[in-house]
């Protein structure tokens, strides 16, 4: 997957900002879970994470729980100048991988239906599951958002703003030119 080796070196200078904290259950480190800060009209949020295995069998990340309406995960890809969403059933994680879910292209978790915007500093629980390894409780912390290099964040462009409940997640496609709805 695209999101893997040079997202983690990316990854790794972007959480070098905030205190790192990492959760372990087996041969799986769970590195610095964070979530992006949003806008104060943002109905959704996006989360980031490392996973490394270094265990001797494989596992896969298959959902994600936390205290809101809905929690997904999602890929964010870009194809003949669009950028698509779709969603993730699972993340593989092969013995002695490491997978980064980091913002701009690739992966991320999706927090649907905030109630109120993260806020930097903010901190809120939620639990992985794996397939192996089963429930990882971990905690998310909300980092100011990065400054903006391409690919797709759910801030810039208002993405924040859109309902995802009622779209298609299969076919999401954002016309990188295309301004934002405000």
């Amino acid at each position: 997957m695209m999101f893997r080796s040079l997202a983690l070196i990316a990854a790794l200078g972007f959480a070098g900002a905030a205190q790192a904290h990492d959760f372990e259950a087996g041969g799986l480190t769970v590195l610095h879970p964070f979530a992006i800060e949003t806008a104060s009209r943002a109905t959704t949020g996006a989360g980031y994470l490392t996973i490394r295995n270094e265990g001797e069998t494989a596992d896969a990340l298959i959902g994600v729980e936390a205290d809101f309406p809905k929690v997904t995960l999602h890929e964010s890809v870009e194809a003949d100048g669009m950028m698509t969403m779709q969603p993730l059933e699972r993340i593989d994680i092969a013995p002695g991988e490491t997978v980064t879910l980091a913002p701009g292209m690739g992966g991320h978790v999706m927090f649907m239906g905030l109630e109120a915007p993260f806020e930097t500093g903010a901190r809120f629980p939620a639990t992985l599951i794996f397939e192996e390894a089963g429930e990882v409780a971990v905690e998310f912390v909300v980092e100011a958002r990065p400054e903006a290099e391409g690919g797709m964040d759910h801030g810039v462009m208002g993405h924040d703003d859109m309902d995802h409940d009622a779209m298609d997640h299969g076919d999401m496609g954002h016309d990188m030119d295309a301004p934002a709805d405000e």
